[in-house]
């Protein structure tokens, strides 16, 4: 994690995300898992404000990264990872861009569930400001086992 070296004092992280996927806002075993993979594993205190459905147009990471990562590939067949990571790692704009980029060959478990005792457990602090789309969650010391 680059962020534990440049920041080794930090005690919170902001994540912006889309409200669909995997990571949505509703999503349970995305807030379990920021719970213990993250703010348990790391004794960090996570803000998570979602962009609210079909407005991930106004992620800043969508306008700032994904159209210098188009530019610098276009016309190019993209026949295999390889030739994508090389063109997401190799762009770079005069301003000063740099993108690291390497695949995940990870095989992530699908429908995987969250019981209703497991989800009471995670310490999820709704924010007064939309409040179904932007939460904490808090680390819990007595998780750090992995096991809710």
């Amino acid at each position: 994690m680059d962020g534990c070296k440049k920041y080794p004092q930090a005690s919170e992280i902001l994540i912006l995300a889309d409200c669909g996927g995997s990571n949505g806002a509703k999503s349970r075993v995305w807030k379990r898992d920021l719970q213990l993979k993250l703010c348990n594993k790391h004794n960090l205190k996570i803000t998570v404000c979602h962009l609210p459905p079909g407005a991930s147009k106004w992620n800043p990471i969508e306008h700032r990264l994904f159209s210098q990562i188009s530019r610098n590939w276009a016309g190019v067949p993209l026949k295999s990872y390889e030739t994508a990571i090389n063109y997401i790692k190799t762009t770079t704009t005069k301003k000063g861009l740099k993108v690291k980029a390497t695949r995940n060959r990870k095989i992530y478990e699908t429908g995987q569930k969250v019981s209703s005792e497991e989800f009471a457990s995670i310490r999820c602090r709704h924010r007064s400001v939309l409040p179904e789309w932007n939460y904490s969650i808090i680390p819990n010391s007595k998780l750090h086992s992995g096991k809710m």
